[in-house]
């Protein structure tokens, strides 16, 4: 194994928290959310591969929380980016690309009648909640709850344990419901009948949809006259170009898209139904929404790298790509698994394109120590995964030599749960985002 350093990045951890709070711009990406001693700091990417700014090479997954999807500095869409860059990138009227942008993203989505762009996924979410609401002309907000993140908005943060700083009455606002249990929907619109606007949930996360569950919470949300929602940040370009709504065969009142379809550049959109949709818009007689009005929704180098995503994606089958690779590496995973008699100690779970995996302790419950020795040690050896989550950029090698590492790991966790996980551990444990007290991150048991 070679020997890595991160004392460059060690020592601007520091700088970092004086000059920003939580020493990260995303929650995700903080010190908090790996290993103490092995906080690599990035100064450039390539491909599927980072370097720290002390010179260590890593290969990446889960690249900028799923956003880069073909790969870092990936020339395409870098090109396309600088091409529509020099010839300006904002105007005080709308540009040509901005027509041809949103006709292309109409296209892909067969169920999405109108498109409005905006630069951050809480942009689209949290314009379809105001929309729905305005529709619907009632307040409260259905979302699932098992699905980890919607918004940066209040609707959602008031849902976690970090709600301080929003209004009870919003909090109060937003109800939950569980993910294929049409009974907890029932139970939701029993329980607050002709007062939910929409139920928002992403079309999958871990588990296939139950397409009976989607359509009868459809049918319930028709007769309950409350908006469906799906939120496709993560599904979108990665389950089906169109997003999961396509791959399954149906159709939302309204979809919000973002991640993977700028291969890191800022975009997302919200689409959906004409006869909601309009109501943002001019052509109606109806009182005023104002729906999503942003600077920077339009701009246009984003928008030109949309459409080369599109582009790429089209030219080499990216979304059979993703499940070949998560394939290969679901399944070797699993035989390292099987291999060191880790079955109900690491498990890995999701679609092919978006692969996570889980830890537990020697009770077999979830454990963030263990996924802090699990990322400790696959940093000393060059991989930097938080997830498994792998780009059009993983090539077959790439897996080969991630599945190394993963096997070598996989001999220090047995030896954790069989020795004890304090003879392995370095530092403190990762903590989950949404806890109440930056000090439950000291715990390391």
């Amino acid at each position: 194994m070679i020997k890595r350093a991160f004392t460059k990045s060690l020592q601007l951890q520091n700088r970092f928290h004086a000059a920003i709070p939580g020493g990260a711009h995303t929650y995700a990406k903080g010190d908090d959310q790996f290993p103490e001693f092995y906080p690599p700091i990035i100064a450039r990417g390539k491909g599927c591969r980072v370097w720290d700014v002390d010179g260590n090479e890593f290969i990446e997954y889960g690249s900028g929380l799923r956003a880069v999807s073909l790969g870092h500095a990936y020339p395409e869409i870098n090109e396309a980016a600088y091409r529509q860059m020099n010839l300006g990138n904002n105007y005080v009227r709308p540009a040509a690309i901005e027509l041809e942008a949103a006709e292309t993203f109409l296209e892909l989505v067969p169920g999405a009648e109108m498109v409005k762009f905006g630069k951050n996924g809480s942009d689209a979410t949290s314009a379809a909640v105001k929309l729905a609401r305005a529709y619907t002309g009632r307040d409260m907000v259905g979302l699932c709850a098992d699905h980890p993140f919607f918004s940066i908005d209040d609707w959602f943060i008031g849902t976690t344990a970090i709600n301080r700083g929003i209004p009870q009455n919003l909090i109060e606002q937003s109800v939950t419901f569980l993910y294929n249990d049409i009974g907890s929907v029932k139970a939701l619109f029993a329980r607050y009948p002709g007062q939910i606007a929409c139920l928002i949930m992403e079309p999958e996360k871990y588990d296939p949809l139950d397409l009976n569950f989607y359509h009868q919470m459809q049918a319930l949300c028709e007769a309950e006259g409350t908006l469906l929602v799906l939120d496709e940040m993560i599904t979108g370009f990665r389950w089906h170009i169109g997003g999961a709504q396509t791959h399954y065969g149906i159709v939302p009142d309204l979809s919000t898209f973002g991640k993977a379809m700028g291969n890191g550049f800022s975009i997302s959109a919200l689409a959906g139904k004409r006869k909601y949709m309009e109501l943002g818009g001019l052509q109606h007689n109806e009182e005023r929404v104002f729906l999503l009005s942003t600077t920077h929704g339009a701009e246009n180098h984003a928008l030109a790298v949309f459409m080369a995503v599109v582009e790429e994606y089209k030219k080499h089958d990216v979304i059979a790509y993703f499940q070949y690779q998560g394939e290969r590496l679901r399944k070797g995973m699993q035989q390292i698994i099987d291999q060191h008699h880790l079955a109900g100690y690491v498990d890995i779970h999701g679609h092919p394109a978006s692969l996570v995996f889980s830890t537990r302790d020697q009770d077999q419950q979830s454990s963030q120590p263990f996924r802090t020795l699990f990322m400790q040690e696959s940093i000393k050896r060059g991989l930097l995964a938080p997830s498994l989550i792998l780009g059009f950029s993983h090539k077959d090698e790439d897996v080969d030599q991630t599945l190394e590492i993963i096997n070598e790991v996989a001999v220090i966790y047995r030896k954790a749960l069989d020795e004890g996980i304090d003879k392995y551990l370095e530092g403190r444990s990762v903590q989950p985002v949404y806890r109440k007290l930056n000090h439950e991150a000291l715990q390391t048991t």
